[in-house]
Formats: structure tokens, C-alpha cells, sequence
């Protein structure tokens, strides 16, 4: 095992793409190993290296991590993006579950049946512009502070960006009744290591493409 973690997924955003965010907000260099076909899957299976058979799967501090959720605490731990006591964490923690279910509803559009995408979608940007966005509207205004807990950087402002940006390529004016959002994300943007991630040629990952959903299909189902 490298000093650097190593990722296992495939190539796209899915269920990995916060734990890159999160790696890349805290400046750690990682490799990926991406998974082609079904039987790469298998493979990683077979060995016992999925605790529970899924990915993804980050190999990290000697560990085979699994779980989406407890890779990303492990990591947010490691590299100080988790508050500063408990009661941060714990409004970290809902503030980022709130996100991830966000996030869900928009990574789990092009996966819909054709006769169902434009129900999701219209049900996708209601649940952000009338349920999520407007808490962190009022999260930012009510904390005062350029970061939604404390006055430092955590992982629920890195999450936070990740589904702005992901909710902007479906309706990029998705945040014109949101003044704190807009400033709160010009001023994430620029931290440099995140400003480093977003530019061309770093290791996030663009939307996916329609042709590649049947091949990640394939390689899951």
C-alpha cells in the first residue's frame, strides 16, 4: 500500500465523488483504481476486501474502508474538517446529511426510466430551491460567519459546494434568490485547494454522460 489513499470506483462521481471533494479540500494527493467491467467488482469480492460487497471502497491509514458515510467521518477527522467539539458535529453531521440527500436525488436522475426523468427532475429542483437551499440561506444569515459551523472550514461547507455546483449544471441561475449562497460559494470556490480541484485536469469528475449508463449499470446489476 502507497503512502496516498487509493480509490476504487468507477470512473464517474456516484457515491465517491464527496470523499474526492474531501481529500482534495484538505490537500491529500490519492490514486484511483477504476472499475471497468462486472468482473473487476467480482474481484475486489472474492479477495474480501468489500466488507459488505459494495463500493465504494478507500484503501487508507492501512484500512479497506467502506460506506460512503464512514469514509467520509474518517477523513473529515483526520484533517481537522469536523469541528472543533460536539456540539459541531453534531450540526455538521445533519447539515451534511441534509446535503447527501440532496445530492442523491440529483446523482440518481439519469439513472431514472425515460417515462420518469421529468418527474424527478421537477421533483429534484423543487427540493432544492424550496426545501434544502433556503435552510442554508438561513443557516449563513443566522451564524454570521463566512463557514455554516464555527469559523473554519469543515466538511459540511465542502459537501455544500459539491451539490451547488452539481444543482447549477441542471438550472445554472438555481441560486438567484439566494444572496448568502452566491457569496458563500465564490468565497469556498477560492480556498486554493479547492480552487486547485475545480480547474480543468484535477481528478473531479465530470456529470455523466447518457451512453455511459448502461455500462455502469453493467458493471453493478
Amino acid at each position: 500500500m502507497s503512502g496516498k489513499p487509493k480509490l476504487h470506483y468507477f470512473n464517474g462521481r456516484g457515491r465517491m465523488e464527496p470523499i474526492r471533494w474531501l481529500l482534495a479540500a484538505a490537500g491529500v494527493e490519492f490514486e484511483e483504481s477504476f472499475l471497468e467491467k462486472k468482473d473487476d467488482l467480482t474481484k475486489l469480492q472474492k479477495d474480501e476486501s468489500l466488507l459488505f460487497q459494495q463500493v465504494p471502497m478507500v484503501e487508507i491509514d492501512g484500512m479497506k474502508m467502506v460506506q460512503t458515510r464512514a469514509i467520509a467521518n474518517y477523513i473529515a477527522t483526520k484533517y481537522n474538517l469536523y469541528g472543533k467539539d460536539l456540539k459541531e458535529r453534531a450540526l455538521i453531521d445533519m447539515y451534511v446529511e441534509g446535503i447527501f440527500d440532496l445530492n442523491e436525488l440529483i446523482m440518481s436522475y439519469d439513472f431514472q426510466p425515460v417515462d420518469k426523468k421529468e418527474q424527478h427532475f421537477a421533483n429534484m429542483m423543487d427540493k432544492a430551491t424550496n426545501r434544502y437551499f433556503p435552510v442554508f440561506e438561513k443557516v449563513l444569515k443566522d451564524h454570521g460567519q463566512d463557514f455554516l459551523v464555527g469559523n473554519q472550514l469543515s466538511r459540511a461547507d465542502v459537501q455544500l459546494l459539491e451539490v451547488i455546483l452539481m444543482a447549477e449544471e441542471w438550472k445554472p441561475d438555481i441560486l438567484a434568490k439566494f444572496p448568502l449562497l452566491q457569496s458563500f460559494k465564490a468565497r469556498i470556490s477560492n480556498i486554493p485547494t479547492i480552487k486547485k480541484f475545480l480547474q480543468p485536469g484535477s481528478q473531479r469528475k465530470p456529470p455523466i454522460r447518457p451512453e455511459e449508463v448502461p455500462k455502469v449499470i453493467a458493471i453493478f446489476y
